[in-house]
């Protein structure tokens, strides 16, 4: 890690802060640089790992020599941390800041690490921490595409004020021009620097075990650019075999034996041990799965560590978790995790506990584990680049069903692989399938990348936030300068959507004409998916009076995701009043919560439940996409936590309730409620719910929930 003095001096030159490199910059970096220099906005398209953020370091550099401020925008939380970590270590602890929604530590730092949302809400806030930005870093700009949370980007972007420059950052897509086209149209002068060369050079293999010799083979997936002939073989052989089998389904072992099947995972990290191609991170699109293939290789006795790492393994897990309870960690399972990491092995995905994963991240770059069982999560900006990168299925669920990788997710994965500095060669593995041909890994993995898409869609809060600042006529052309509406086909797309989102605010009262109302005023603070109905449940007094843990309980609704639970055998449906008469049944949980408690936050949730109904019939009626409805499956858990109930206590409350739920899923449905009971507290205007909802958030970010959260 490069450490600069402070204060931060720079000359006209980039030298003060390239001789500080352990290595010389690349072409398209200092190309990058001299951008930077003369004062324009910059986008820079180019592979995962080729040294992209080594252009928003030297931003950043240029940006606080010239007195200003710089802030470094992400897309995700643990991406923020880890970055604040970076900059920490580079100019020290006073000089940076971090916001993320449930964590501030000095946001009035010249330069400030944060989520791409937060950016967005302090613009429409006109928030005073804006005052003398100079420069942002737009981090994985390529999530402009995401069909959630795409829009935020594109708002920054059009919303920023015009003397803010930009350092756009991508992964390679397809249509970087026309992005860049998009962005002069809205930043001036702006620069498209496209690296499609890899730093590091990627092989792509094909990994299957053939029966008849019992061997595990790595065979080339791509020969100059074409499927390799072993693997078209292996296709013509397994087609040969399916000739004779009948089309309906048959039970398993019946009908012809295929000569080739997917390797174990014990057999697949024996080939990539002996071929010197650890470690590996293991791409798996199922959380369950990656626990289970720890435990499957820890169980079949590999020991991928030696003395020395096993002991410098549990001395970072120790020092990690210090904070935690022998009862929490009993509840986390930290054993038999601990387990797996002095093993060599681990899993990385959502629903393991933050200083879990983190603790993995740490290993992981230390190098002392050899094989990582991850979700794609990990694929998106977390710094942990491995020799190898296996996908061990070439399909996964989305919307609509089971589908074949693309050449977008396939180049994402695999940007992991090769570690600048350390490899030679990355290596790309694809591990055979009987649903997915050799010849179609072959063809993803050598597809061009796609062309980046707008999902830019107006929100209600967008909407009111554009009528107090802009007339109408004004607000409808900030939505023509949207990348959306350079892609579209028709002109007036978003000004459409728009006018039908304010027709909704004006029927429910929240727009009188173009002008804002008071309730209009109190939306216009809350940054949320759901924010209307959270504006709806503060007006209609669903909040007014509950205390701090009812509060929680009743906003965690509007939070909770019910497809994170897996629903067991005998559980029965979600709601407080049902939890508590299983709980009779079952034996009493010391939730802390009492029937009167339990008795409130039924009927405060049922009322945010008529009113979600409300909003949604008014969104038919006007063809508005309906606001999703509330869930209330961990009110009671959440309440419960608030309430100072064990983590214990509150799985097994939220277990009984809708289904057992990965402690990290209720770690980051906690921190997100804490994040809306925030906004709420500066939403409401009644003094005794801002109180209630203040005090909320101290009662939430405890135990397990804050273990890991930077501290000022």
């Amino acid at each position: 890690m490069t450490v600069f003095p402070w204060p931060v001096t720079v000359t006209d030159e980039e030298s003060d802060f390239v001789t500080r490199l352990p290595f010389p910059p690349d072409d398209f970096q200092r190309d990058a640089f001299a951008t930077i220099d003369a004062d324009r906005s910059v986008l820079v398209s180019a592979p995962t790992g080729s040294g992209k953020t080594l252009v928003a370091a030297y931003a950043i550099h240029r940006a606080l020599g010239a007195g200003g401020k710089a802030f470094y925008t992400t897309p995700l939380k643990a991406l923020s941390n880890q970055k604040y970590g970076e900059l920490v270590a580079t100019y020290g602890k006073e000089h940076v800041g971090l916001l993320t929604g449930d964590t501030a530590v000095r946001p009035d730092a010249p330069m400030v690490v944060m989520t791409t949302e937060v950016l967005r809400n302090m613009l429409l806030a006109g928030s005073d921490l804006l005052a003398g930005l100079h420069t942002v870093i737009l981090d994985e700009v390529h999530f402009i595409q995401d069909p959630y949370r795409g829009g935020v980007w594109e708002e920054v972007l059009v919303l920023s004020p015009p003397e803010v420059r930009f350092v756009c950052l991508s992964a390679t897509v397809n249509n970087a021009n026309e992005l860049g086209a998009w962005l002069r149209s809205v930043r001036g002068t702006t620069d498209v620097i496209v690296e499609r060369h890899r730093p590091i050079v990627l092989r792509h293999h094909f990994a299957v075990h053939r029966r008849e010799d019992n061997e595990t083979l790595l065979l080339p997936l791509l020969v100059n650019g074409k499927p390799g002939n072993e693997g078209v073989r292996i296709d013509q052989a397994v087609r040969r075999s399916l000739q004779g089998r009948s089309p309906q389904w048959q039970p398993r072992g019946k009908g012809p034996r295929l000569p080739y099947r997917a390797p174990l995972r014990t057999e697949l990290i024996t080939a990539l041990r002996s071929e010197e191609m650890l470690p590996a991170i293991v791409f798996i699109f199922s959380r369950a799965a990656c626990d289970e293939a720890v435990r499957q290789v820890v169980r079949d006795g590999v020991r991928l560590t030696d003395a020395v790492e096993r002991a410098t393994i549990r001395e970072i897990a120790e020092r990690r978790v210090e904070s935690l309870s022998d009862e929490d960690l009993g509840v986390l399972g930290y054993d038999d995790w601990l387990e797996g990491l002095e093993s060599g092995v681990a899993s990385h995905h959502a629903g393991l506990v933050p200083v879990f994963r983190e603790t993995v991240e740490e290993c992981f770059a230390a190098g002392l584990l050899q094989v990582v069982f991850a979700t794609e999560t990990l694929s998106l900006g977390i710094n942990m680049p491995a020799r190898s990168v296996v996908i061990e299925r070439f399909t996964k669920y989305g919307g609509a069903g089971r589908a074949t990788l693309t050449s977008g997710e396939y180049l994402q994965l695999t940007g992991r692989a090769g570690r600048r500095g350390l490899d030679e060669v990355g290596h790309a593995v694809a591990l055979w399938s009987s649903e997915t041909a050799f010849s179609e890994a072959a063809r993803v993995a050598s597809a061009p990348p796609p062309d980046l898409r707008s999902s830019f869609r107006p929100t209600y809060n967008l909407a009111v936030n554009l009528a107090s600042r802009f007339d109408r006529e004004t607000a409808n052309d900030v939505l023509r300068r949207s990348f959306a509406q350079w892609q579209a086909q028709r002109d007036d797309l978003l000004t459409l959507q728009l006018s039908h989102r304010v027709a909704v605010l004006e029927d429910l009262g929240y727009l009188k004409g173009w002008a804002l109302t008071p309730t209009g005023r109190r939306l216009s603070r809350i940054y949320h998916e759901s924010d209307l109905l959270l504006a709806e449940a503060l007006a209609a007094d669903v909040l007014r009076g509950a205390e701090p843990s009812v509060l929680a309980g009743v906003v965690s609704a509007v939070v909770f995701e019910p497809r994170r639970a897996r629903r067991l055998a005998g559980h029965g449906g979600p709601g407080p009043r049902a939890a508590a008469r299983r709980g009779r049944r079952k034996g009493p949980l010391a939730d802390r919560l009492g029937e009167k408690r339990v008795a409130e936050l039924e009927w405060r949730c049922a009322a945010l439940d008529h009113l979600a109904e409300r909003i949604r019939s008014v969104e038919e009626r006007y063809l508005v996409p309906r606001t999703r409805q509330p869930s209330s499956g961990v009110a009671t858990a959440v309440a419960s936590w608030a309430r100072g109930a064990s983590f214990e206590t509150v799985l097994a409350v939220a277990a009984r309730d809708v289904g057992d739920l990965a402690p990290g899923d209720f770690v980051r449905t906690v921190k997100s409620v804490a994040d809306l009971v925030q906004q709420v507290s500066h939403a409401a205007t009644e003094p005794e719910t801002v109180a209630s909802a203040r005090q909320a958030v101290g009662m939430l970010l405890r135990g397990v929930v804050a273990v890991g959260l930077p501290t000022p």
